[in-house]
């Protein structure tokens, strides 16, 4: 039986719809709706106390805005969105379109087709995430939606230089310096200044998540995401020390944030506590490490493998790393999980920042159902099909004739019915019936 060093409770979805936050959420979005601009200007001047003549940002100011950036930021981004931009091609280029002859005459097909218009959520409450815009922006464009809007909230009343960058630099056609609840409302149901788009994707606070919620079925979402979450699945041959600084790297994004060692050697797992008691109190994030540490962190120590990855399975996390001696076996032997981190030389800060794979990814046990954001949530696999011999339309009329009335649906198999009676010279009463009628007429 496992044993818990250090144990915390369990999140789940219901645990973040706090009852204040949903009506507030729909009290904004329902202003927005009937008020437009007026109502995100209100909104943005309350919570960010923000104002401007216009909350789009023109081409000038965006190249003012880049310009105060040093090269090496720039360069520095244009790698990480190359290798965004990689991953995502290849991935899209696994989905092809294809069409299938399923009987004689009878051509069934599906295509990928983009959402025409998305919106990109690049949060920046606390810090300029500027890897957000790839994921999302980046990810957008390859799928080839032609309309791509992207709001970012000011920081301390500045506009994030090098966020701005990012976005424009992954193709957004037009950029927001707008946040919270009114961008995500305002890009979903549209204003006076902001056409509405289809889908929304990008992480955010409590309001923002809440936000997408209330809008999704009105548009479509990437998914409902909470605070980022880490477990490590490790043996005795783990190095402690990257497993203390791993796993102190995810708790910092806020005090919510989970951060979870599944072990099988209680001497590495007692190792890496004392020397998270070290590191943390240098942290320039401890504020918010030590809180989701204190609160959320837990230790496990497992009897052998096995039960380390049935353990590491129940938490669903959003990001795993796998520090064993074959890291590889993790991909037969784990099921639900967000992303894999494979070996010591990977880490979830390489997905988050730099290494090319998406970090827009399912929390609070949602890797049970879903996969994160990736080329194909922009896409729409929509099918069509089209008879041309008629003699299967015949078939297939008779078949469906059948088949609608065992449902009762007089009028579908009404519409097989006339394939076969036009094809095939096949007699149906309601047919000469409605023919008499219409040559009595």
């Amino acid at each position: 039986m496992a044993l818990h060093l250090k144990s915390a409770p369990s999140k789940s979805f219901a645990d973040t719809a706090q009852r204040d936050v949903a009506e507030r959420v729909t009290a904004i979005i329902d202003e927005i709706r009937v008020e437009g601009d007026a109502a995100v200007r209100r909104y943005a001047e309350q919570f960010d106390g923000w104002s401007r003549d216009s909350y789009r940002l023109d081409d000038e100011e965006i190249d003012r805005i880049i310009g105060t950036l040093d090269q090496q930021v720039i360069d520095d981004i244009e790698f990480v969105q190359a290798q965004v931009r990689r991953f995502a091609q290849a991935q899209r280029d696994t989905l092809v379109d294809m069409e299938v002859e399923t009987l004689p005459g009878v051509l069934l097909g599906q295509k990928h087709v983009p959402v025409q218009a998305a919106g990109a959520y690049i949060p920046g409450g606390k810090y300029p995430l500027t890897a957000s815009a790839h994921m999302t922006i980046i990810t957008a464009k390859v799928a080839g939606v032609p309309r791509v809007v992207a709001c970012t909230p000011p920081i301390r009343g500045e506009i994030p230089a090098a966020t701005v960058a990012a976005m424009k630099m992954a193709g957004a056609d037009e950029i927001y310096i707008l946040g919270g609840i009114q961008a995500v409302a305002a890009m979903a149901v549209g204003t006076e200044s902001i056409a509405p788009v289809n889908m929304i994707a990008g992480p955010g606070n409590p309001y923002v998540a809440e936000a997408k919620r209330q809008l999704f079925g009105e548009v479509g979402i990437d998914l409902f995401a909470g605070p980022t979450e880490i477990l490590i699945v490790a043996d005795e041959m783990a190095d402690p020390f990257f497993t203390a600084v791993d796993l102190l790297s995810q708790a910092e994004h806020g005090p919510e944030s989970p951060a979870v060692l599944v072990t099988t050697s209680q001497q590495l797992a007692e190792e890496v506590m004392r020397l998270i008691d070290r590191i943390l109190p240098e942290m320039p994030t401890k504020d918010y490490a030590e809180a989701a540490w204190r609160d959320w962190g837990q230790v496990i120590v497992a009897g052998d493998l096995d039960e380390a990855y049935r353990i590491a399975d129940g938490f669903a996390s959003e990001h795993v790393q796998i520090f064993t001696a074959e890291p590889r076996e993790a991909l037969t032997r784990m099921h639900d999980y967000g992303a894999l981190f494979l070996g010591e030389n990977t880490c979830v800060s390489y997905g988050d920042k730099v290494i090319g794979t998406n970090h827009v990814l399912p929390t609070l046990g949602a890797a049970r159902y879903t996969g994160g954001l990736w080329v194909g949530k922009y896409l729409r696999t929509v099918t069509y099909q089209e008879v041309v011999d008629t003699a299967s339309s015949a078939l297939l009329g008779d078949v469906c004739g059948r088949a609608a009335r065992v449902e009762l649906f007089e009028g579908h198999a009404r519409s097989g019915d006339a394939r076969v009676w036009r094809h095939e010279g096949k007699r149906f009463d309601w047919i000469e019936s409605a023919l008499d009628a219409q040559a009595a007429s």
